[in-house]
Formats: C-alpha cells, sequence, structure tokens
C-alpha cells in the first residue's frame, strides 16, 4: 500500500457565534488560563472593554495585564508582548480587533507556548482562527508569514459587536471569502497532481464550497441587514461564511490565483482598494484563467458589483495600465501562490485575463 500525501485540517479547538457571546468570555476563558494577558488596539479594545473585564472578573480570571496600542503585526511588537505578559506570569492571550491585534497576540502566545483566544471586532478578515500571523513593518510592508504551532483555542465571534461594525468590513470579508470557493478546488487539483506530501482534506474542501454558495445566497441581503442594523439569520449566516469556513482546514486547502493576482496589483503604486475587496477581483481574474462558463463569471461579478466590490480595474484606485505587466510578473513568482493552480500561469496569460475581466464589466455596465 503506498501513501502519496497526507490529508491535513489545522482547526481552532472551539468555536463561539452569537449575539451576547462576549458576555461569556470568561466561562470560556478559564477552560485555558487563569491569568489572561488582553492584546488589542485602542478602538477595539474601548468597544469590548466593559463586558470583557467584567466576564473574565465574574470567572474568577481577572486580566493580569493588557496592550492596546497594537497598529501594526511587526517582530517588534510581538516580542514587546512577550516580555510583559511573561513578567507578568500570564497563562494566556486573549486578541481583540481586526487581523493586525489577533496575529499580534496569536504569534505572541506562540512565542510563549500558552494559549490564545482570539475575539474579532470586525470582519474583514479570517484570520481570528489562522494558524499563521502575518508579519509587517511599522510602514506596512511584508515580512513573512510566522506559521503557528497550533491555531487558537477559542475563536469567540459576538455577532452584535461585528454585526453592528462598519458595513465596508463585512463586504471587504466577503470579497476575500469568495476566492475559497475557486483558491481551494484549484490548490487540492494541484496537490493531487504533484502527489505532495500535504492534500487538501475533502471536508475542507467541501466547507470552502458551501461558502460560496452561502455567500452567494446570503451575502446581499446580510449587507442590508448590517446597513439597517439588525442581526438576522443572512447576516449570521455569512459572518460565519467569513470567520469559520473561508479558513476551515487552513493547511487543508491553500490560495492560489485570487491572492496572487491580489499581491501583483498591491505592488503597484494607486491600488486604494483593501486586502478583500482586490482578492475578489483577483477571483474573477482567476474564473477567466480557468475558463469557466461566461454566465458563472457574470454571475459573480454581478454579485460583486451590487456589493460594491470592484470589478475593473478603474474601481481599484489610480491603477497605470502601463505598469500592469510588473503586477502580472510579481503574481506569477514561483515562490508566490499562483505556483497552487493546477496549469501554468503566464505574465501573459494573467494580462490577457484582466483585459477579458474588464470587457465583461464593460458589458454589465
Amino acid at each position: 500500500m503506498t501513501q502519496d500525501g497526507f490529508r491535513k485540517v489545522i482547526m481552532p479547538a472551539r468555536y463561539i457565534q452569537g449575539a451576547g457571546a462576549l458576555r461569556e468570555i470568561g466561562n470560556y476563558a478559564k477552560q485555558f488560563g487563569f491569568k489572561p494577558f488582553v492584546v488589542s488596539g485602542k478602538t477595539a479594545f474601548s468597544r469590548v472593554k466593559s463586558e470583557l473585564l467584567a466576564g473574565l472578573k465574574a470567572a474568577r480570571a481577572p486580566m493580569v495585564g493588557h496592550d492596546d496600542s497594537v497598529t501594526e503585526c511587526t517582530y517588534e511588537k510581538i516580542d514587546e508582548i512577550v516580555r510583559d505578559a511573561g513578567r507578568l506570569d500570564a497563562d494566556l492571550i486573549i486578541g481583540c480587533g481586526g487581523g493586525k491585534a489577533v496575529d499580534t497576540a496569536k504569534a505572541a502566545a506562540d512565542k510563549l507556548g500558552i494559549p490564545v483566544v482570539t475575539v474579532p471586532t470586525q470582519c474583514a478578515t479570517n484570520a481570528d482562527q489562522m494558524a499563521d500571523a502575518v508579519i509587517f513593518t511599522e510602514d506596512h510592508r511584508f515580512v513573512e508569514d510566522y506559521y503557528l504551532s497550533r491555531a487558537p483555542a477559542l475563536v469567540l465571534v459576538d455577532t452584535e459587536i461585528v454585526g453592528l461594525a462598519p458595513v465596508r468590513f463585512l463586504v471587504q470579508g466577503m470579497g476575500d471569502a469568495l476566492a475559497s470557493g475557486f483558491e481551494k478546488p484549484a490548490y487540492a487539483a494541484s496537490m493531487k497532481a504533484r502527489k505532495c506530501d500535504d492534500l487538501a482534506a475533502a471536508s475542507a474542501l467541501e466547507v470552502n464550497l458551501e461558502c460560496f454558495s452561502v455567500l452567494m445566497a446570503h451575502g446581499i441581503q446580510a449587507k442590508k441587514d448590517a446597513e439597517r442594523g439588525d442581526i438576522t439569520e443572512s447576516l449570521e449566516a455569512v459572518i460565519e461564511a467569513i470567520k469559520l469556513m473561508s479558513g476551515f482546514g487552513f493547511g487543508g486547502g491553500g490560495c492560489a490565483a485570487a491572492h496572487a493576482i491580489h499581491n501583483g496589483l498591491t505592488s503597484l503604486p494607486g491600488v486604494q482598494r483593501k486586502h478583500g475587496e482586490v482578492v475578489a477581483y483577483g477571483t474573477l481574474v482567476q474564473m477567466v484563467l480557468e475558463d469557466r462558463p461566461t454566465g458563472e463569471i457574470e454571475r459573480v461579478m454581478r454579485w460583486c458589483k451590487e456589493l460594491g466590490l470592484p470589478i475593473r480595474l478603474s474601481e481599484l484606485g489610480d491603477v497605470d495600465p502601463d505598469l500592469l505587466p510588473i503586477a502580472a510578473e510579481k503574481a506569477c513568482n514561483p515562490k508566490d501562490t499562483m505556483s497552487n493552480m493546477p496549469f501554468l500561469v503566464t505574465p501573459m496569460s494573467v494580462l490577457d485575463a484582466m483585459r477579458e475581466v474588464e470587457r465583461l464589466a464593460g458589458v454589465l455596465a
């Protein structure tokens, strides 16, 4: 009997989602530690401070210290938190906020060898559950991915907090999550064909495809509900799709063309849209690269347009068309995720796919 590779899934130990979930933070956190140190940005900490401290105190696991000055996930900030939390003998890190804060918290906990609990305050990212942290310089230049020894012990998503955050975060999160329904199948096919050591688990693939279905069925309604301030079934479903489904099985289904297109485009001056918005555009480019039916591409394009996600280059910002070959070259860097596509993608094919997306967007205009 031969073994071509291992199916791997890396997941948080527990995921809790619902309106008012933060009020139970103490009961959940004490299962992992009694001396928590909290990591966040100032705005995020101000939103959760009252209920967070009350919940921890009621569970007899009071906060021993905190750092609410995270503005970027840097090694300098991570090391500072490691020193401060270690000095206070913390046995648990709680990360609150967006991707920068939770990534900082995860990396610090990993270096300390203690569990981490993540409490997101918006929906622009699924970093809360991921077993990695994206490291930047203070001026937001990418350094590297820091891979953790384990995923968070708990992801606690209070939908009264993330669902009522500015709606642009929800839309950005949907744009990022959209890619999972296309990148994960491409990654799986590529790894299987190459007989790689790491293979995509079938369950991870199914969840990522279901994530796409949920976004298509509920995404537009969820945005309308969030704009009214209503926590509805559609909004709950989309939050789960972003926060849990899109990142399910990290390591069991990786990124591919959509994120590589993002990385290429964001290397150019003038791109003003956020990560998830650019990834949504990159997903359209990937669909063209895969030669998917025009009707399927137009369906996703109409969905993006109604949500306010970009469907053409001019909507990404002030992008100089003459610089697109540079972006295409960077997207096809062998060290980037374009190499996870199950067929060869060249800079010229990327440029051709961008032109086709532009043509289709013009038809929908």
